[in-house]
């Protein structure tokens, strides 16, 4: 596999860049180390706002003049907003990067913030809070992470509450970019058919004048543990379980994504084989764990009945309580060939592969290799997959989050004492 390059500019812009050869297209893209858990809490949603209204007009071009650019040589244009990452970025043919970095350039450097388009972006995204609303499987894993971090960003909704989408104006979207959007915040990732050298000339000059400036800084993420409950006449009741893990820089990350995997990570899972096949008690059922720098969260989601509601919790924390006994060889051998069949399908996408490259060197400083990966992925034993359990187990403060008619399931306290026994 080509040689990773990396480059940083005087002001602290990081561009990184893969040549994947034989192929004739590339992805490119800018990533934004500014999320929804950098707003306060009368900004929430303005960072997922300010996503949506770069594509929205820039001072060179209309909001139509940005897409076409990019369409009008076949290649698609995007972007998206997590609760770390704002990311914008491209896919086009070899011979169109130059283009590609160009526009997305101009969508994160000049927007225009026109008032009308404001308006018509503002009614989108209140849609778009309104689909998630009526989407029970959505809105519960934002009401779980409400109930994980309450009261803090790390807590809050990406898309943000209406009330305040309803309220932002130019100027709350300007100060945004000016809190956050800084050259050290920033990184050009490239895989694909790419130059780095012509790369970097473009980025020195699109991005080189811009000054370093201190930032401000994020608030640490404080885990509580609460629930959520909220009873509707649904056909299903949503059940959704959360525990702290570890984060990007904890000794045991790898250990926690395998444990999950073989946990609830397919159908091969205890928890699908459990639950599902073998005391048909939902019809989908699954674990994932999710990652930041200073903390992580293991989740389990299950859809379920009303009358079945009790026993598919009492269980799943069950199957919690014997991985941390009884976990196989078998099953971690498994896991570990997921993980890193995962990884290596994903490095076969140059938009995957600068996707992993921005949030890597964002988090750790470098690119690890996935020779490096593959061997840490090996290195984990049954032994320590069985340890994180317990660790976890020891030290859970459980987040619940319930929806639908689930006026019979037990209680966070319950599950946590159940656990605990």
């Amino acid at each position: 596999m080509s040689q990773i390059r990396i480059s940083t500019l005087p002001n602290g812009l990081r561009v990184v860049s893969r040549d994947m050869p034989g192929l004739h297209s590339a992805a490119i893209g800018i990533w934004v180390n500014a999320g929804c858990r950098d707003e306060r809490a009368e900004q929430n949603g303005i960072a997922h706002f300010l996503e949506h209204m770069a594509f929205k007009g820039t001072a060179r071009r209309s909001a139509l003049e940005i897409v076409e650019s990019i369409e009008n040589v076949g290649g698609y244009i995007n972007a998206y907003t997590s609760r770390d990452v704002t990311s914008y970025y491209a896919r086009v043919l070899a011979g169109d990067v130059e283009l590609a970095l160009d526009v997305i350039s101009d969508i994160v450097m000049n927007p225009v913030f026109d008032q009308r388009e404001i308006e018509v972006e503002r009614g989108v995204i209140l849609q778009e809070i309104g689909q998630a609303l009526d989407t029970p499987d959505d809105v519960i894993f934002d009401w779980l992470q409400e109930a994980a971090y309450p009261d803090q960003p790390m807590g809050r909704t990406i898309l943000g509450p209406a009330e305040r989408v309803s309220r932002f104006g130019r100027d709350d979207l300007s100060g945004f970019i000016g809190e956050h959007y800084g050259p050290e915040r920033m990184i050009v990732s490239a895989a694909g058919a790419v130059e780095h050298d012509r790369i970097l000339r473009q980025v020195e000059a699109i991005f080189g004048h811009l000054p370093a400036r201190a930032l401000t800084k994020r608030e640490p993420a404080r885990w509580q543990g609460a629930e959520a409950r909220r009873v509707k006449g649904l056909e299903q009741a949503h059940f959704a379980l959360a525990f702290e893990g570890p984060g990007y820089q904890a000794p045991d990350f790898y250990a926690a994504q395998i444990w999950t995997s073989a946990l609830g990570g397919g159908m091969s899972s205890r928890l699908f084989q459990k639950l599902r096949e073998e005391k048909g008690l939902c019809y989908s059922i699954f674990a994932q764990s999710g990652f930041h720098d200073d903390t992580g969260m293991v989740t389990i989601y299950a859809g379920t009945s009303g009358e079945q509601i009790a026993d598919l919790a009492t269980l799943t924390v069950d199957e919690l309580k014997r991985s941390a006994e009884d976990m196989t060889e078998t099953e971690v051998a498994r896991a570990r060939a997921q993980l890193k069949a995962g990884l290596l399908m994903g490095l076969e996408s140059p938009t995957g592969q600068a996707e992993r490259m921005a949030r890597s060197l964002s988090i750790w400083g470098r690119v690890p290799d996935p020779a490096e990966v593959a061997e840490r992925i090996d290195a984990v034993t049954v032994a320590a997959i069985r340890a994180h359990a317990e660790r976890l187990i020891a030290h859970a403060r459980p987040a619940l989050a319930l929806y639908g008619p689930v006026e019979g399931a037990p209680s966070r306290e319950v599950l946590a004492e159940r656990l605990a026994a």
